[in-house]
């Protein structure tokens, strides 16, 4: 049996001896497409802190590992990161802002996939193959007409897609999306999601992470939801996104629709009838 991409038990992670993820149990499986949902604040992004053992939890006093990543307790980060694949608008503004203000090209990004670097490939050996591969990745995602441009010149959508090839260079087991499109702009975004169904199609394992509904492609079958660093809700999509559910995780009354297989949320509120808005 293949172990989970991702166990935690009883995980506690401290801020200023504040608790932001509080004593969660979670087990991810792998080919188990998930989305964690949370307002801003509800510990999401500490998930994925322990998913790539950036953060580490309290040590719990019988000694049961708290985090467990494809099996394991301990991990060699380097050689972690060539297991999981990630695309965050965060890691897009550091290789942005990090690299001579984005003057890296396509290809020399994905390639530093190789090297778990943030693009500057001042070290390492840069080989035919993992050309080959950086090219084969933008191919796949749908922009190897800008292998040879820089970031720069990029929209801020092909610039992402160009993240979403480096998260896949090394075909890995598992894609973290977190808050995947921070920052696009409507046909961006869409032509970003429909690259990720296809991902998902194809085998490899998604976690999403956002606050955005209707960011839950129709892949992804369950849902969790966070709030104040506490599991409040575990399951199947239609149970997890009711209305009821959205509405305690958001503390205000939140009615959904559904089209094409996305779900749709927003504040319920009365509509004002044009008699009541107007001027006296």
């Amino acid at each position: 049996m293949t172990a989970p991409i991702l166990d935690l038990h009883h995980a506690t992670v401290l801020k200023d001896d504040r608790p932001v993820l509080d004593d969660v149990s979670l087990t991810i499986a792998d080919g188990e497409h998930t989305a964690i949902v949370g307002p801003n604040g509800a510990g999401k992004s500490i998930l994925v802190s322990l998913l790539t053992h950036f953060e580490r939890p309290v040590a719990r006093p019988d000694g049961v590992p708290p985090v467990r990543v494809f099996g394991e307790d301990a991990w060699n980060v380097f050689d972690l990161r060539s297991q999981i694949g990630i695309v965050s608008a965060d890691l897009h503004n550091r290789f942005v802002s990090g690299n001579s203000e984005g003057r890296i090209t396509a290809t020399k990004a994905v390639v530093s996939a190789f090297l778990a670097s943030h693009g500057i490939l001042r070290y390492g050996s840069i080989t035919d193959d993992m050309r080959r591969r950086a090219a084969a990745a933008l191919d796949a995602v749908g922009v190897s007409h800008l292998a040879r441009r820089t970031l720069d010149q990029m929209s801020s959508g092909e610039a992402r897609r160009v993240m979403l090839a480096r998260a896949l260079v090394n075909s890995p087991r598992a894609l973290v999306l977190d808050e995947p499109t921070t920052g696009l702009d409507l046909v961006a975004r869409h032509g970003f999601m429909e690259r990720v169904r296809e991902i998902a199609r194809a085998g490899t394992t998604l976690i999403l992470i956002t606050h955005h509904i209707e960011e839950i492609v129709p892949e992804i079958s369950r849902v969790v939801l966070l709030r104040d660093g506490r599991i409040i809700e575990d399951g199947p999509k239609p149970e997890a996104l009711s209305a009821e559910s959205l509405t305690r995780l958001f503390g205000i009354p939140v009615t959904t629709e559904e089209a094409g297989g996305y779900l749709y949320a927003r504040p319920a509120t009365s509509p004002v009838s044009p008699s009541s808005s107007s001027l006296p």
